[in-house]
């Protein structure tokens, strides 16, 4: 007995050997790796119109490449903000929109995986880069698209533009270039914003927005900015139309329909917002909005908006509607009374039809009159003739009294 117990001991114990031995070498082999992967990435840019592009490369042998799992971990943020935007990428290259930014930091490093099990092997330091891209002067620039063909674009100066500068706009949308139709100024005659009437949009192609600072004293330095915008994302639609308002089954029940729009004019594409006095605003999916009836204060109200939300992204919303006037105190009465009274009405009147023509009550009342016969007619005749000889003789008698009467006198 003694010999089987030892037997699986011994055993055991030399597994457990080999394998921390075999621990051991592997530990000592990815030293080694990590030590012959010295990573080092080396950053450029290449600048087109308002796009940065941003590149990198590592001194990777082609071998190694094959070999391990290689990914990038790119960290940057634009100059005046706090916000850092961080991305895992396996491209060697990331397009940064400028925008309206003046410049970004940026920092880089790589990272290696094994293939079979993912699990990190080596990364290198961070690679650090700055971009300082040319002086902005505007700020807050803002775009919308309403009335399905008007489009409208506004901004600011900053407080260090020089004082000879001033911006034009210009757009491009399906393959051709627009000049601003009509500029907005400020006090110092500065071109501040854009109204432009009667455009064709797109809405899957985007509006590519050119602004541009030039210097009046040197008409050789300008500054250019650009910005694109999906149309359909910027466009404020009018508030919902047709909106009526009805009472159904001692509930308020609100309609609408959507307003036009450049995009999708499907159901599901809008969401909307119904404001009832003395109610908290409801999100609706539907061209519909029902409420249990309650008393209402007086002079109860509806007002309905809209925005599109589930076929494309936009954070504008219309504005509300007219309110519609749903009821007051007397008009609710009068409402639930007239409804109260509508369904016995209907139902006796069905039941009156019911009845007359299952008596013929409609043949009685239209049977005609027959004619009087000759003896009826003769008689009818004898007694008139007779009545106005009565007539006659009272007047003669009441005649000779009023003459006896005068001469008594």
């Amino acid at each position: 007995m003694a010999r089987v117990t030892v037997i699986p001991v011994l055993l055991i114990l030399s597994f457990f050997q080999h394998m921390a031995l075999f621990s051991t070498i592997l530990a000592s082999g990815l030293e080694d790796i990590k030590d012959a992967l010295r990573l080092h990435n080396v950053l450029q840019t290449t600048k087109n119109d308002s796009r940065v592009i941003l590149s990198w490369n590592n001194n990777l042998t082609e071998e190694e490449t094959k070999k391990y799992t290689v990914k990038y971990i790119l960290i940057y943020k634009f100059f005046n903000t706090t916000k850092e935007r961080k991305e895992r990428l396996q491209e060697k290259e990331k397009i940064i929109h400028l925008r309206l930014h003046s410049g970004f930091n940026a920092k880089v490093k790589t990272q290696l995986f094994a293939k079979e099990t993912e699990d990190i092997i080596k990364e290198s330091d961070w690679t650090e880069f700055t971009y300082k891209a040319p002086p902005v002067y505007i700020q807050n620039l803002s775009c919308i698209i309403y009335n399905i063909s008007f489009f409208n674009c506004t901004w600011d100066i900053k407080a260090e533009a020089p004082e000879d500068i001033q911006i034009f706009a210009s757009y491009r949308h399906v393959g051709k270039d627009f000049s601003c139709q009509q500029y907005i100024k400020n006090a110092r005659k500065k071109n501040i914003g854009c109204f432009m009437k009667e455009i064709h949009f797109q809405p899957s192609r985007k509006i590519n927005l050119n602004i541009t600072v030039r210097h009046l004293r040197s008409s050789s330095r300008e500054l250019s900015y650009y910005k694109a915008f999906t149309p359909q994302t910027i466009e404020k639609l009018n508030p919902p139309i047709n909106i009526s308002v009805s009472l159904e089954n001692r509930s308020i029940k609100i309609h609408w329909k959507p307003p036009p729009t450049i995009g999708s004019a499907r159901e599901k594409c809008f969401l909307y917002q119904v404001k009832i006095t003395d109610h908290k605003i409801v999100n609706v999916s539907a061209e519909n909005y029902k409420y249990p009836f309650r008393k209402p204060a007086k002079k109860c109200a509806a007002q309905v908006r809209v925005k599109k939300e589930v076929c494309i992204a936009n954070k504008l919303w219309s504005e509300w509607s007219e309110p519609v006037f749903i009821h007051d105190e007397k008009t609710v009465d009068i409402l639930l009374l007239s409804l109260t009274l509508f369904c016995p009405l209907v139902f006796l009147g069905g039941l009156m039809i019911y009845a007359c023509r299952r008596y013929r009550c409609l043949e009685v009342i239209t049977t005609p009159v027959p004619h009087p016969s000759d003896n009826i007619k003769t008689w009818l005749a004898d007694e008139t003739h007779h009545q106005q000889h009565m007539s006659m003789q009272m007047e003669m008698h009441s005649e000779t009294s009023g003459n006896t009467r005068r001469q008594q006198r």
